[in-house]
């Protein structure tokens, strides 16, 4: 590849793009409701929720020191990350509180990039991610959602028109944003009902000393500020 196309290919990623019509914004945000809000929907759509939560405690396994070993996805949307490295302490800590706030949080990522017109270098940056991903991918299903995810967003980045790109890209971070918050509520539901004795709410528990209804009271919190915050972003307010 030459200099020429280097330098397109640069300005291509890191380059902005167009402002898009602000009716395409609240499109892609109801768009991203109807897919959270009803329960046969979200059975499916949940598997993108469960990418970026276990997503979410290997990257932190791997920061704070610890090693990955893999990641499971399973067809239920429930997932298995598994790290080696001290039982306790603040590594720990974080690996487990990670999950949860994870979709939020690349939410509000994506949120700051869309506001700064990097539309094409948020769609590379996400299949950068779950290209990551995949190398710790441990079970088949896994391996394909996460392909499927993959390529989705690189066809989209390389393949189609600016237009399309934002209603994708806008329609991504809002589904992170307001998908983020239902998890939390889910495992409350559970718990209520006995369910769920070991979820990450009950680990970050016993490692802290604290109780599980305060862990689930800061996923929820950090899920609502991320909406709140990444939306009035993504909304131009």
């Amino acid at each position: 590849m030459d200099s020429t196309h280097l330098g397109d290919l640069w300005d291509r990623v890191f380059g902005t793009q167009p402002d898009p019509d602000q009716w395409l914004v609240i499109a892609t945000a109801l768009v991203a409701l109807a897919v959270v809000v009803p329960r046969v929907i979200w059975r499916v759509a949940r598997n993108a929720i469960t990418i970026a939560h276990e997503g979410g405690h290997g990257l932190i396994a791997l920061l704070t020191g610890r090693s990955l070993d893999g990641i499971r996805l399973h067809s239920d949307t429930s997932g298995l990350t598994v790290s080696r490295g001290k039982p306790t302490g603040i590594g720990m800590i974080l690996t487990a509180a990670a999950g949860y706030t994870a979709p939020s949080l690349l939410g509000v990522g994506g949120a700051w990039l869309l506001a700064a017109n990097h539309i094409t270098l948020f769609l590379w940056i996400a299949t950068a991610l779950l290209l990551a991903m995949l190398v710790m991918i441990r079970n088949a299903y896994g391996a394909l959602t996460v392909i499927v995810t993959g390529a989705a967003f690189l066809l989209v980045s390389w393949l189609t028109t600016a237009e399309v790109q934002a209603a994708f890209a806008y329609a991504a971070v809002w589904f992170m944003l307001i998908g983020g918050v239902r998890p939390a509520f889910e495992l409350q539901s559970k718990r209520r009902h006995g369910g769920a004795p070991d979820s990450d709410a009950d680990q970050l528990s016993r490692l802290t000393h604290v109780p599980a209804v305060l862990w689930l009271f800061f996923f929820h919190t950090v899920s609502v500020c991320a909406l709140l915050g990444g939306g009035r972003w993504l909304l131009g307010l």
